[in-house]
């Protein structure tokens, strides 16, 4: 047997529940359960004593809830936390505050009567175990308030016309975090793809406008788009841009599944490549598999600035490394300097749309 398996505890105070995890874990041959605890007291009292790479932790539970359990574990510990939540608003509030507690990343319980999971839930559940599993030493526990101080800014002339497209997946809610509240509130609008349930997008909306200067919205059908807003693709729905006449406005679908999902990064880069043509920056970040690739590519042969986040700020370095494979990216950046490379880049100006096949990205100079 492989003695580097990842050491999982399951949390959760419903045994069944218990049961299709244990299940779904021990599918996977890289992941060894090595316990359970049947609520939040009970799981301090085994992460201490069974030291796990990750924990599988529910978010409502008697007598101490996951947001307990992570407010009592410190953040310098070398533990990570999967958040298994309901499909519910209230489920869905928490996990965000979960999230923003220094928790990895979520999936949602399996459907009733589901006593294994179906493989999709299997396969999500083991993917993030293993993820979380590689960042057990690097868990973000966000400090409420802390703004940055070298938020870029434009004069108007600079930056009329211009959009920004961010595709982004696992580790994604703590990398935003981070990196949205350094965008000014009047700059330019910004179109965000991240992979998450529908029940989840309009909390997650929220708890991305709560740390941000701009205003942070789940995107409508046919919405307008208007500088100083960041919207939010509902999950379940490609959100699209379009013009319509002298307006850029979304567009939201619920059509076949674009590189394995929906949203797709990949739909929304396309349909900013077509609509705003060089106008336009393209970010890759954080995310397991290749969604977003294949369109940031699109973006940048229509002429567009396009950025993918570096290997050792990203949680999850497949989404931008498979960008830079097939040579999508024109720069490789890391999160810290990300806003103010794309300020740099507007003022920079449009650039002409590429010539031919471009396989290595450039080095963006952003002094």
């Amino acid at each position: 047997m492989p003695t580097n398996l990842t050491r999982v505890l399951i949390v959760d105070d419903s045994a069944v529940v218990r049961q299709i995890l244990a299940s779904a874990l021990r599918s996977d041959p890289r992941i060894e359960v090595v316990g359970v605890a049947t609520d939040g007291r009970d799981a301090l009292v085994k992460i201490h004593s069974l030291r796990p790479d990750v924990v599988t932790l529910d978010v409502e539970m008697p007598r101490l809830n996951g947001l307990g359990v992570l407010e009592r574990v410190p953040s310098r510990a070398p533990v990570a936390f999967v958040m298994v939540s309901s499909l519910t608003q209230s489920g869905a509030r928490i996990t965000m505050e979960a999230l923003h507690k220094g928790a990895f990343d979520f999936v949602t319980k399996p459907r009733a009567g589901r006593m294994t999971g179906s493989a999709d839930f299997r396969t999500r559940l083991c993917e993030r175990v293993l993820a979380a599993a590689r960042n057990k030493y690097r868990r973000r526990v966000i400090s409420s308030g802390t703004m940055p101080t070298n938020a870029p800014s434009l004069p108007p002339n600079k930056v009329r016309g211009w959009v920004v497209a961010i595709g982004i997946s696992c580790g994604g809610p703590q990398t935003l975090v981070e990196m949205l509240p350094a965008f000014p509130s009047d700059f330019p609008p910004i179109l965000l793809t991240q992979h998450m349930p529908a029940a989840f997008t309009s909390s997650f909306a929220r708890y991305l406008n709560a740390a941000s200067s701009m205003t942070v919205l789940e995107a409508t059908h046919l919405a307008r788009v208007e500088s100083g807003h960041v919207y939010v693709a509902p999950g379940n729905q490609h959100l699209r841009l379009n013009r319509r006449g002298t307006s850029l406005v979304i567009e939201l679908d619920d059509g076949p599944k674009v590189s394995g999902h929906r949203p797709s990064a990949d739909a929304l880069f396309d349909s900013v490549a077509r609509t705003c043509g060089p106008f336009a920056i393209g970010i890759i970040m954080t995310g397991m598999g290749a969604d977003g690739a294949q369109g940031l590519r699109q973006m940048r042969q229509n002429g567009a600035w396009t950025i993918a986040q570096d290997e050792e700020t990203s949680l999850v370095y497949g989404m931008p490394k498979e960008a830079v494979k097939i040579g999508a990216a024109d720069g490789v950046v890391p999160l810290s300097k990300i806003p103010l490379t794309v300020a740099r880049l507007m003022s920079r100006g449009p650039k002409k749309a590429a010539s031919g096949p471009q396989t290595q990205p450039l080095q963006l100079s952003i002094t």
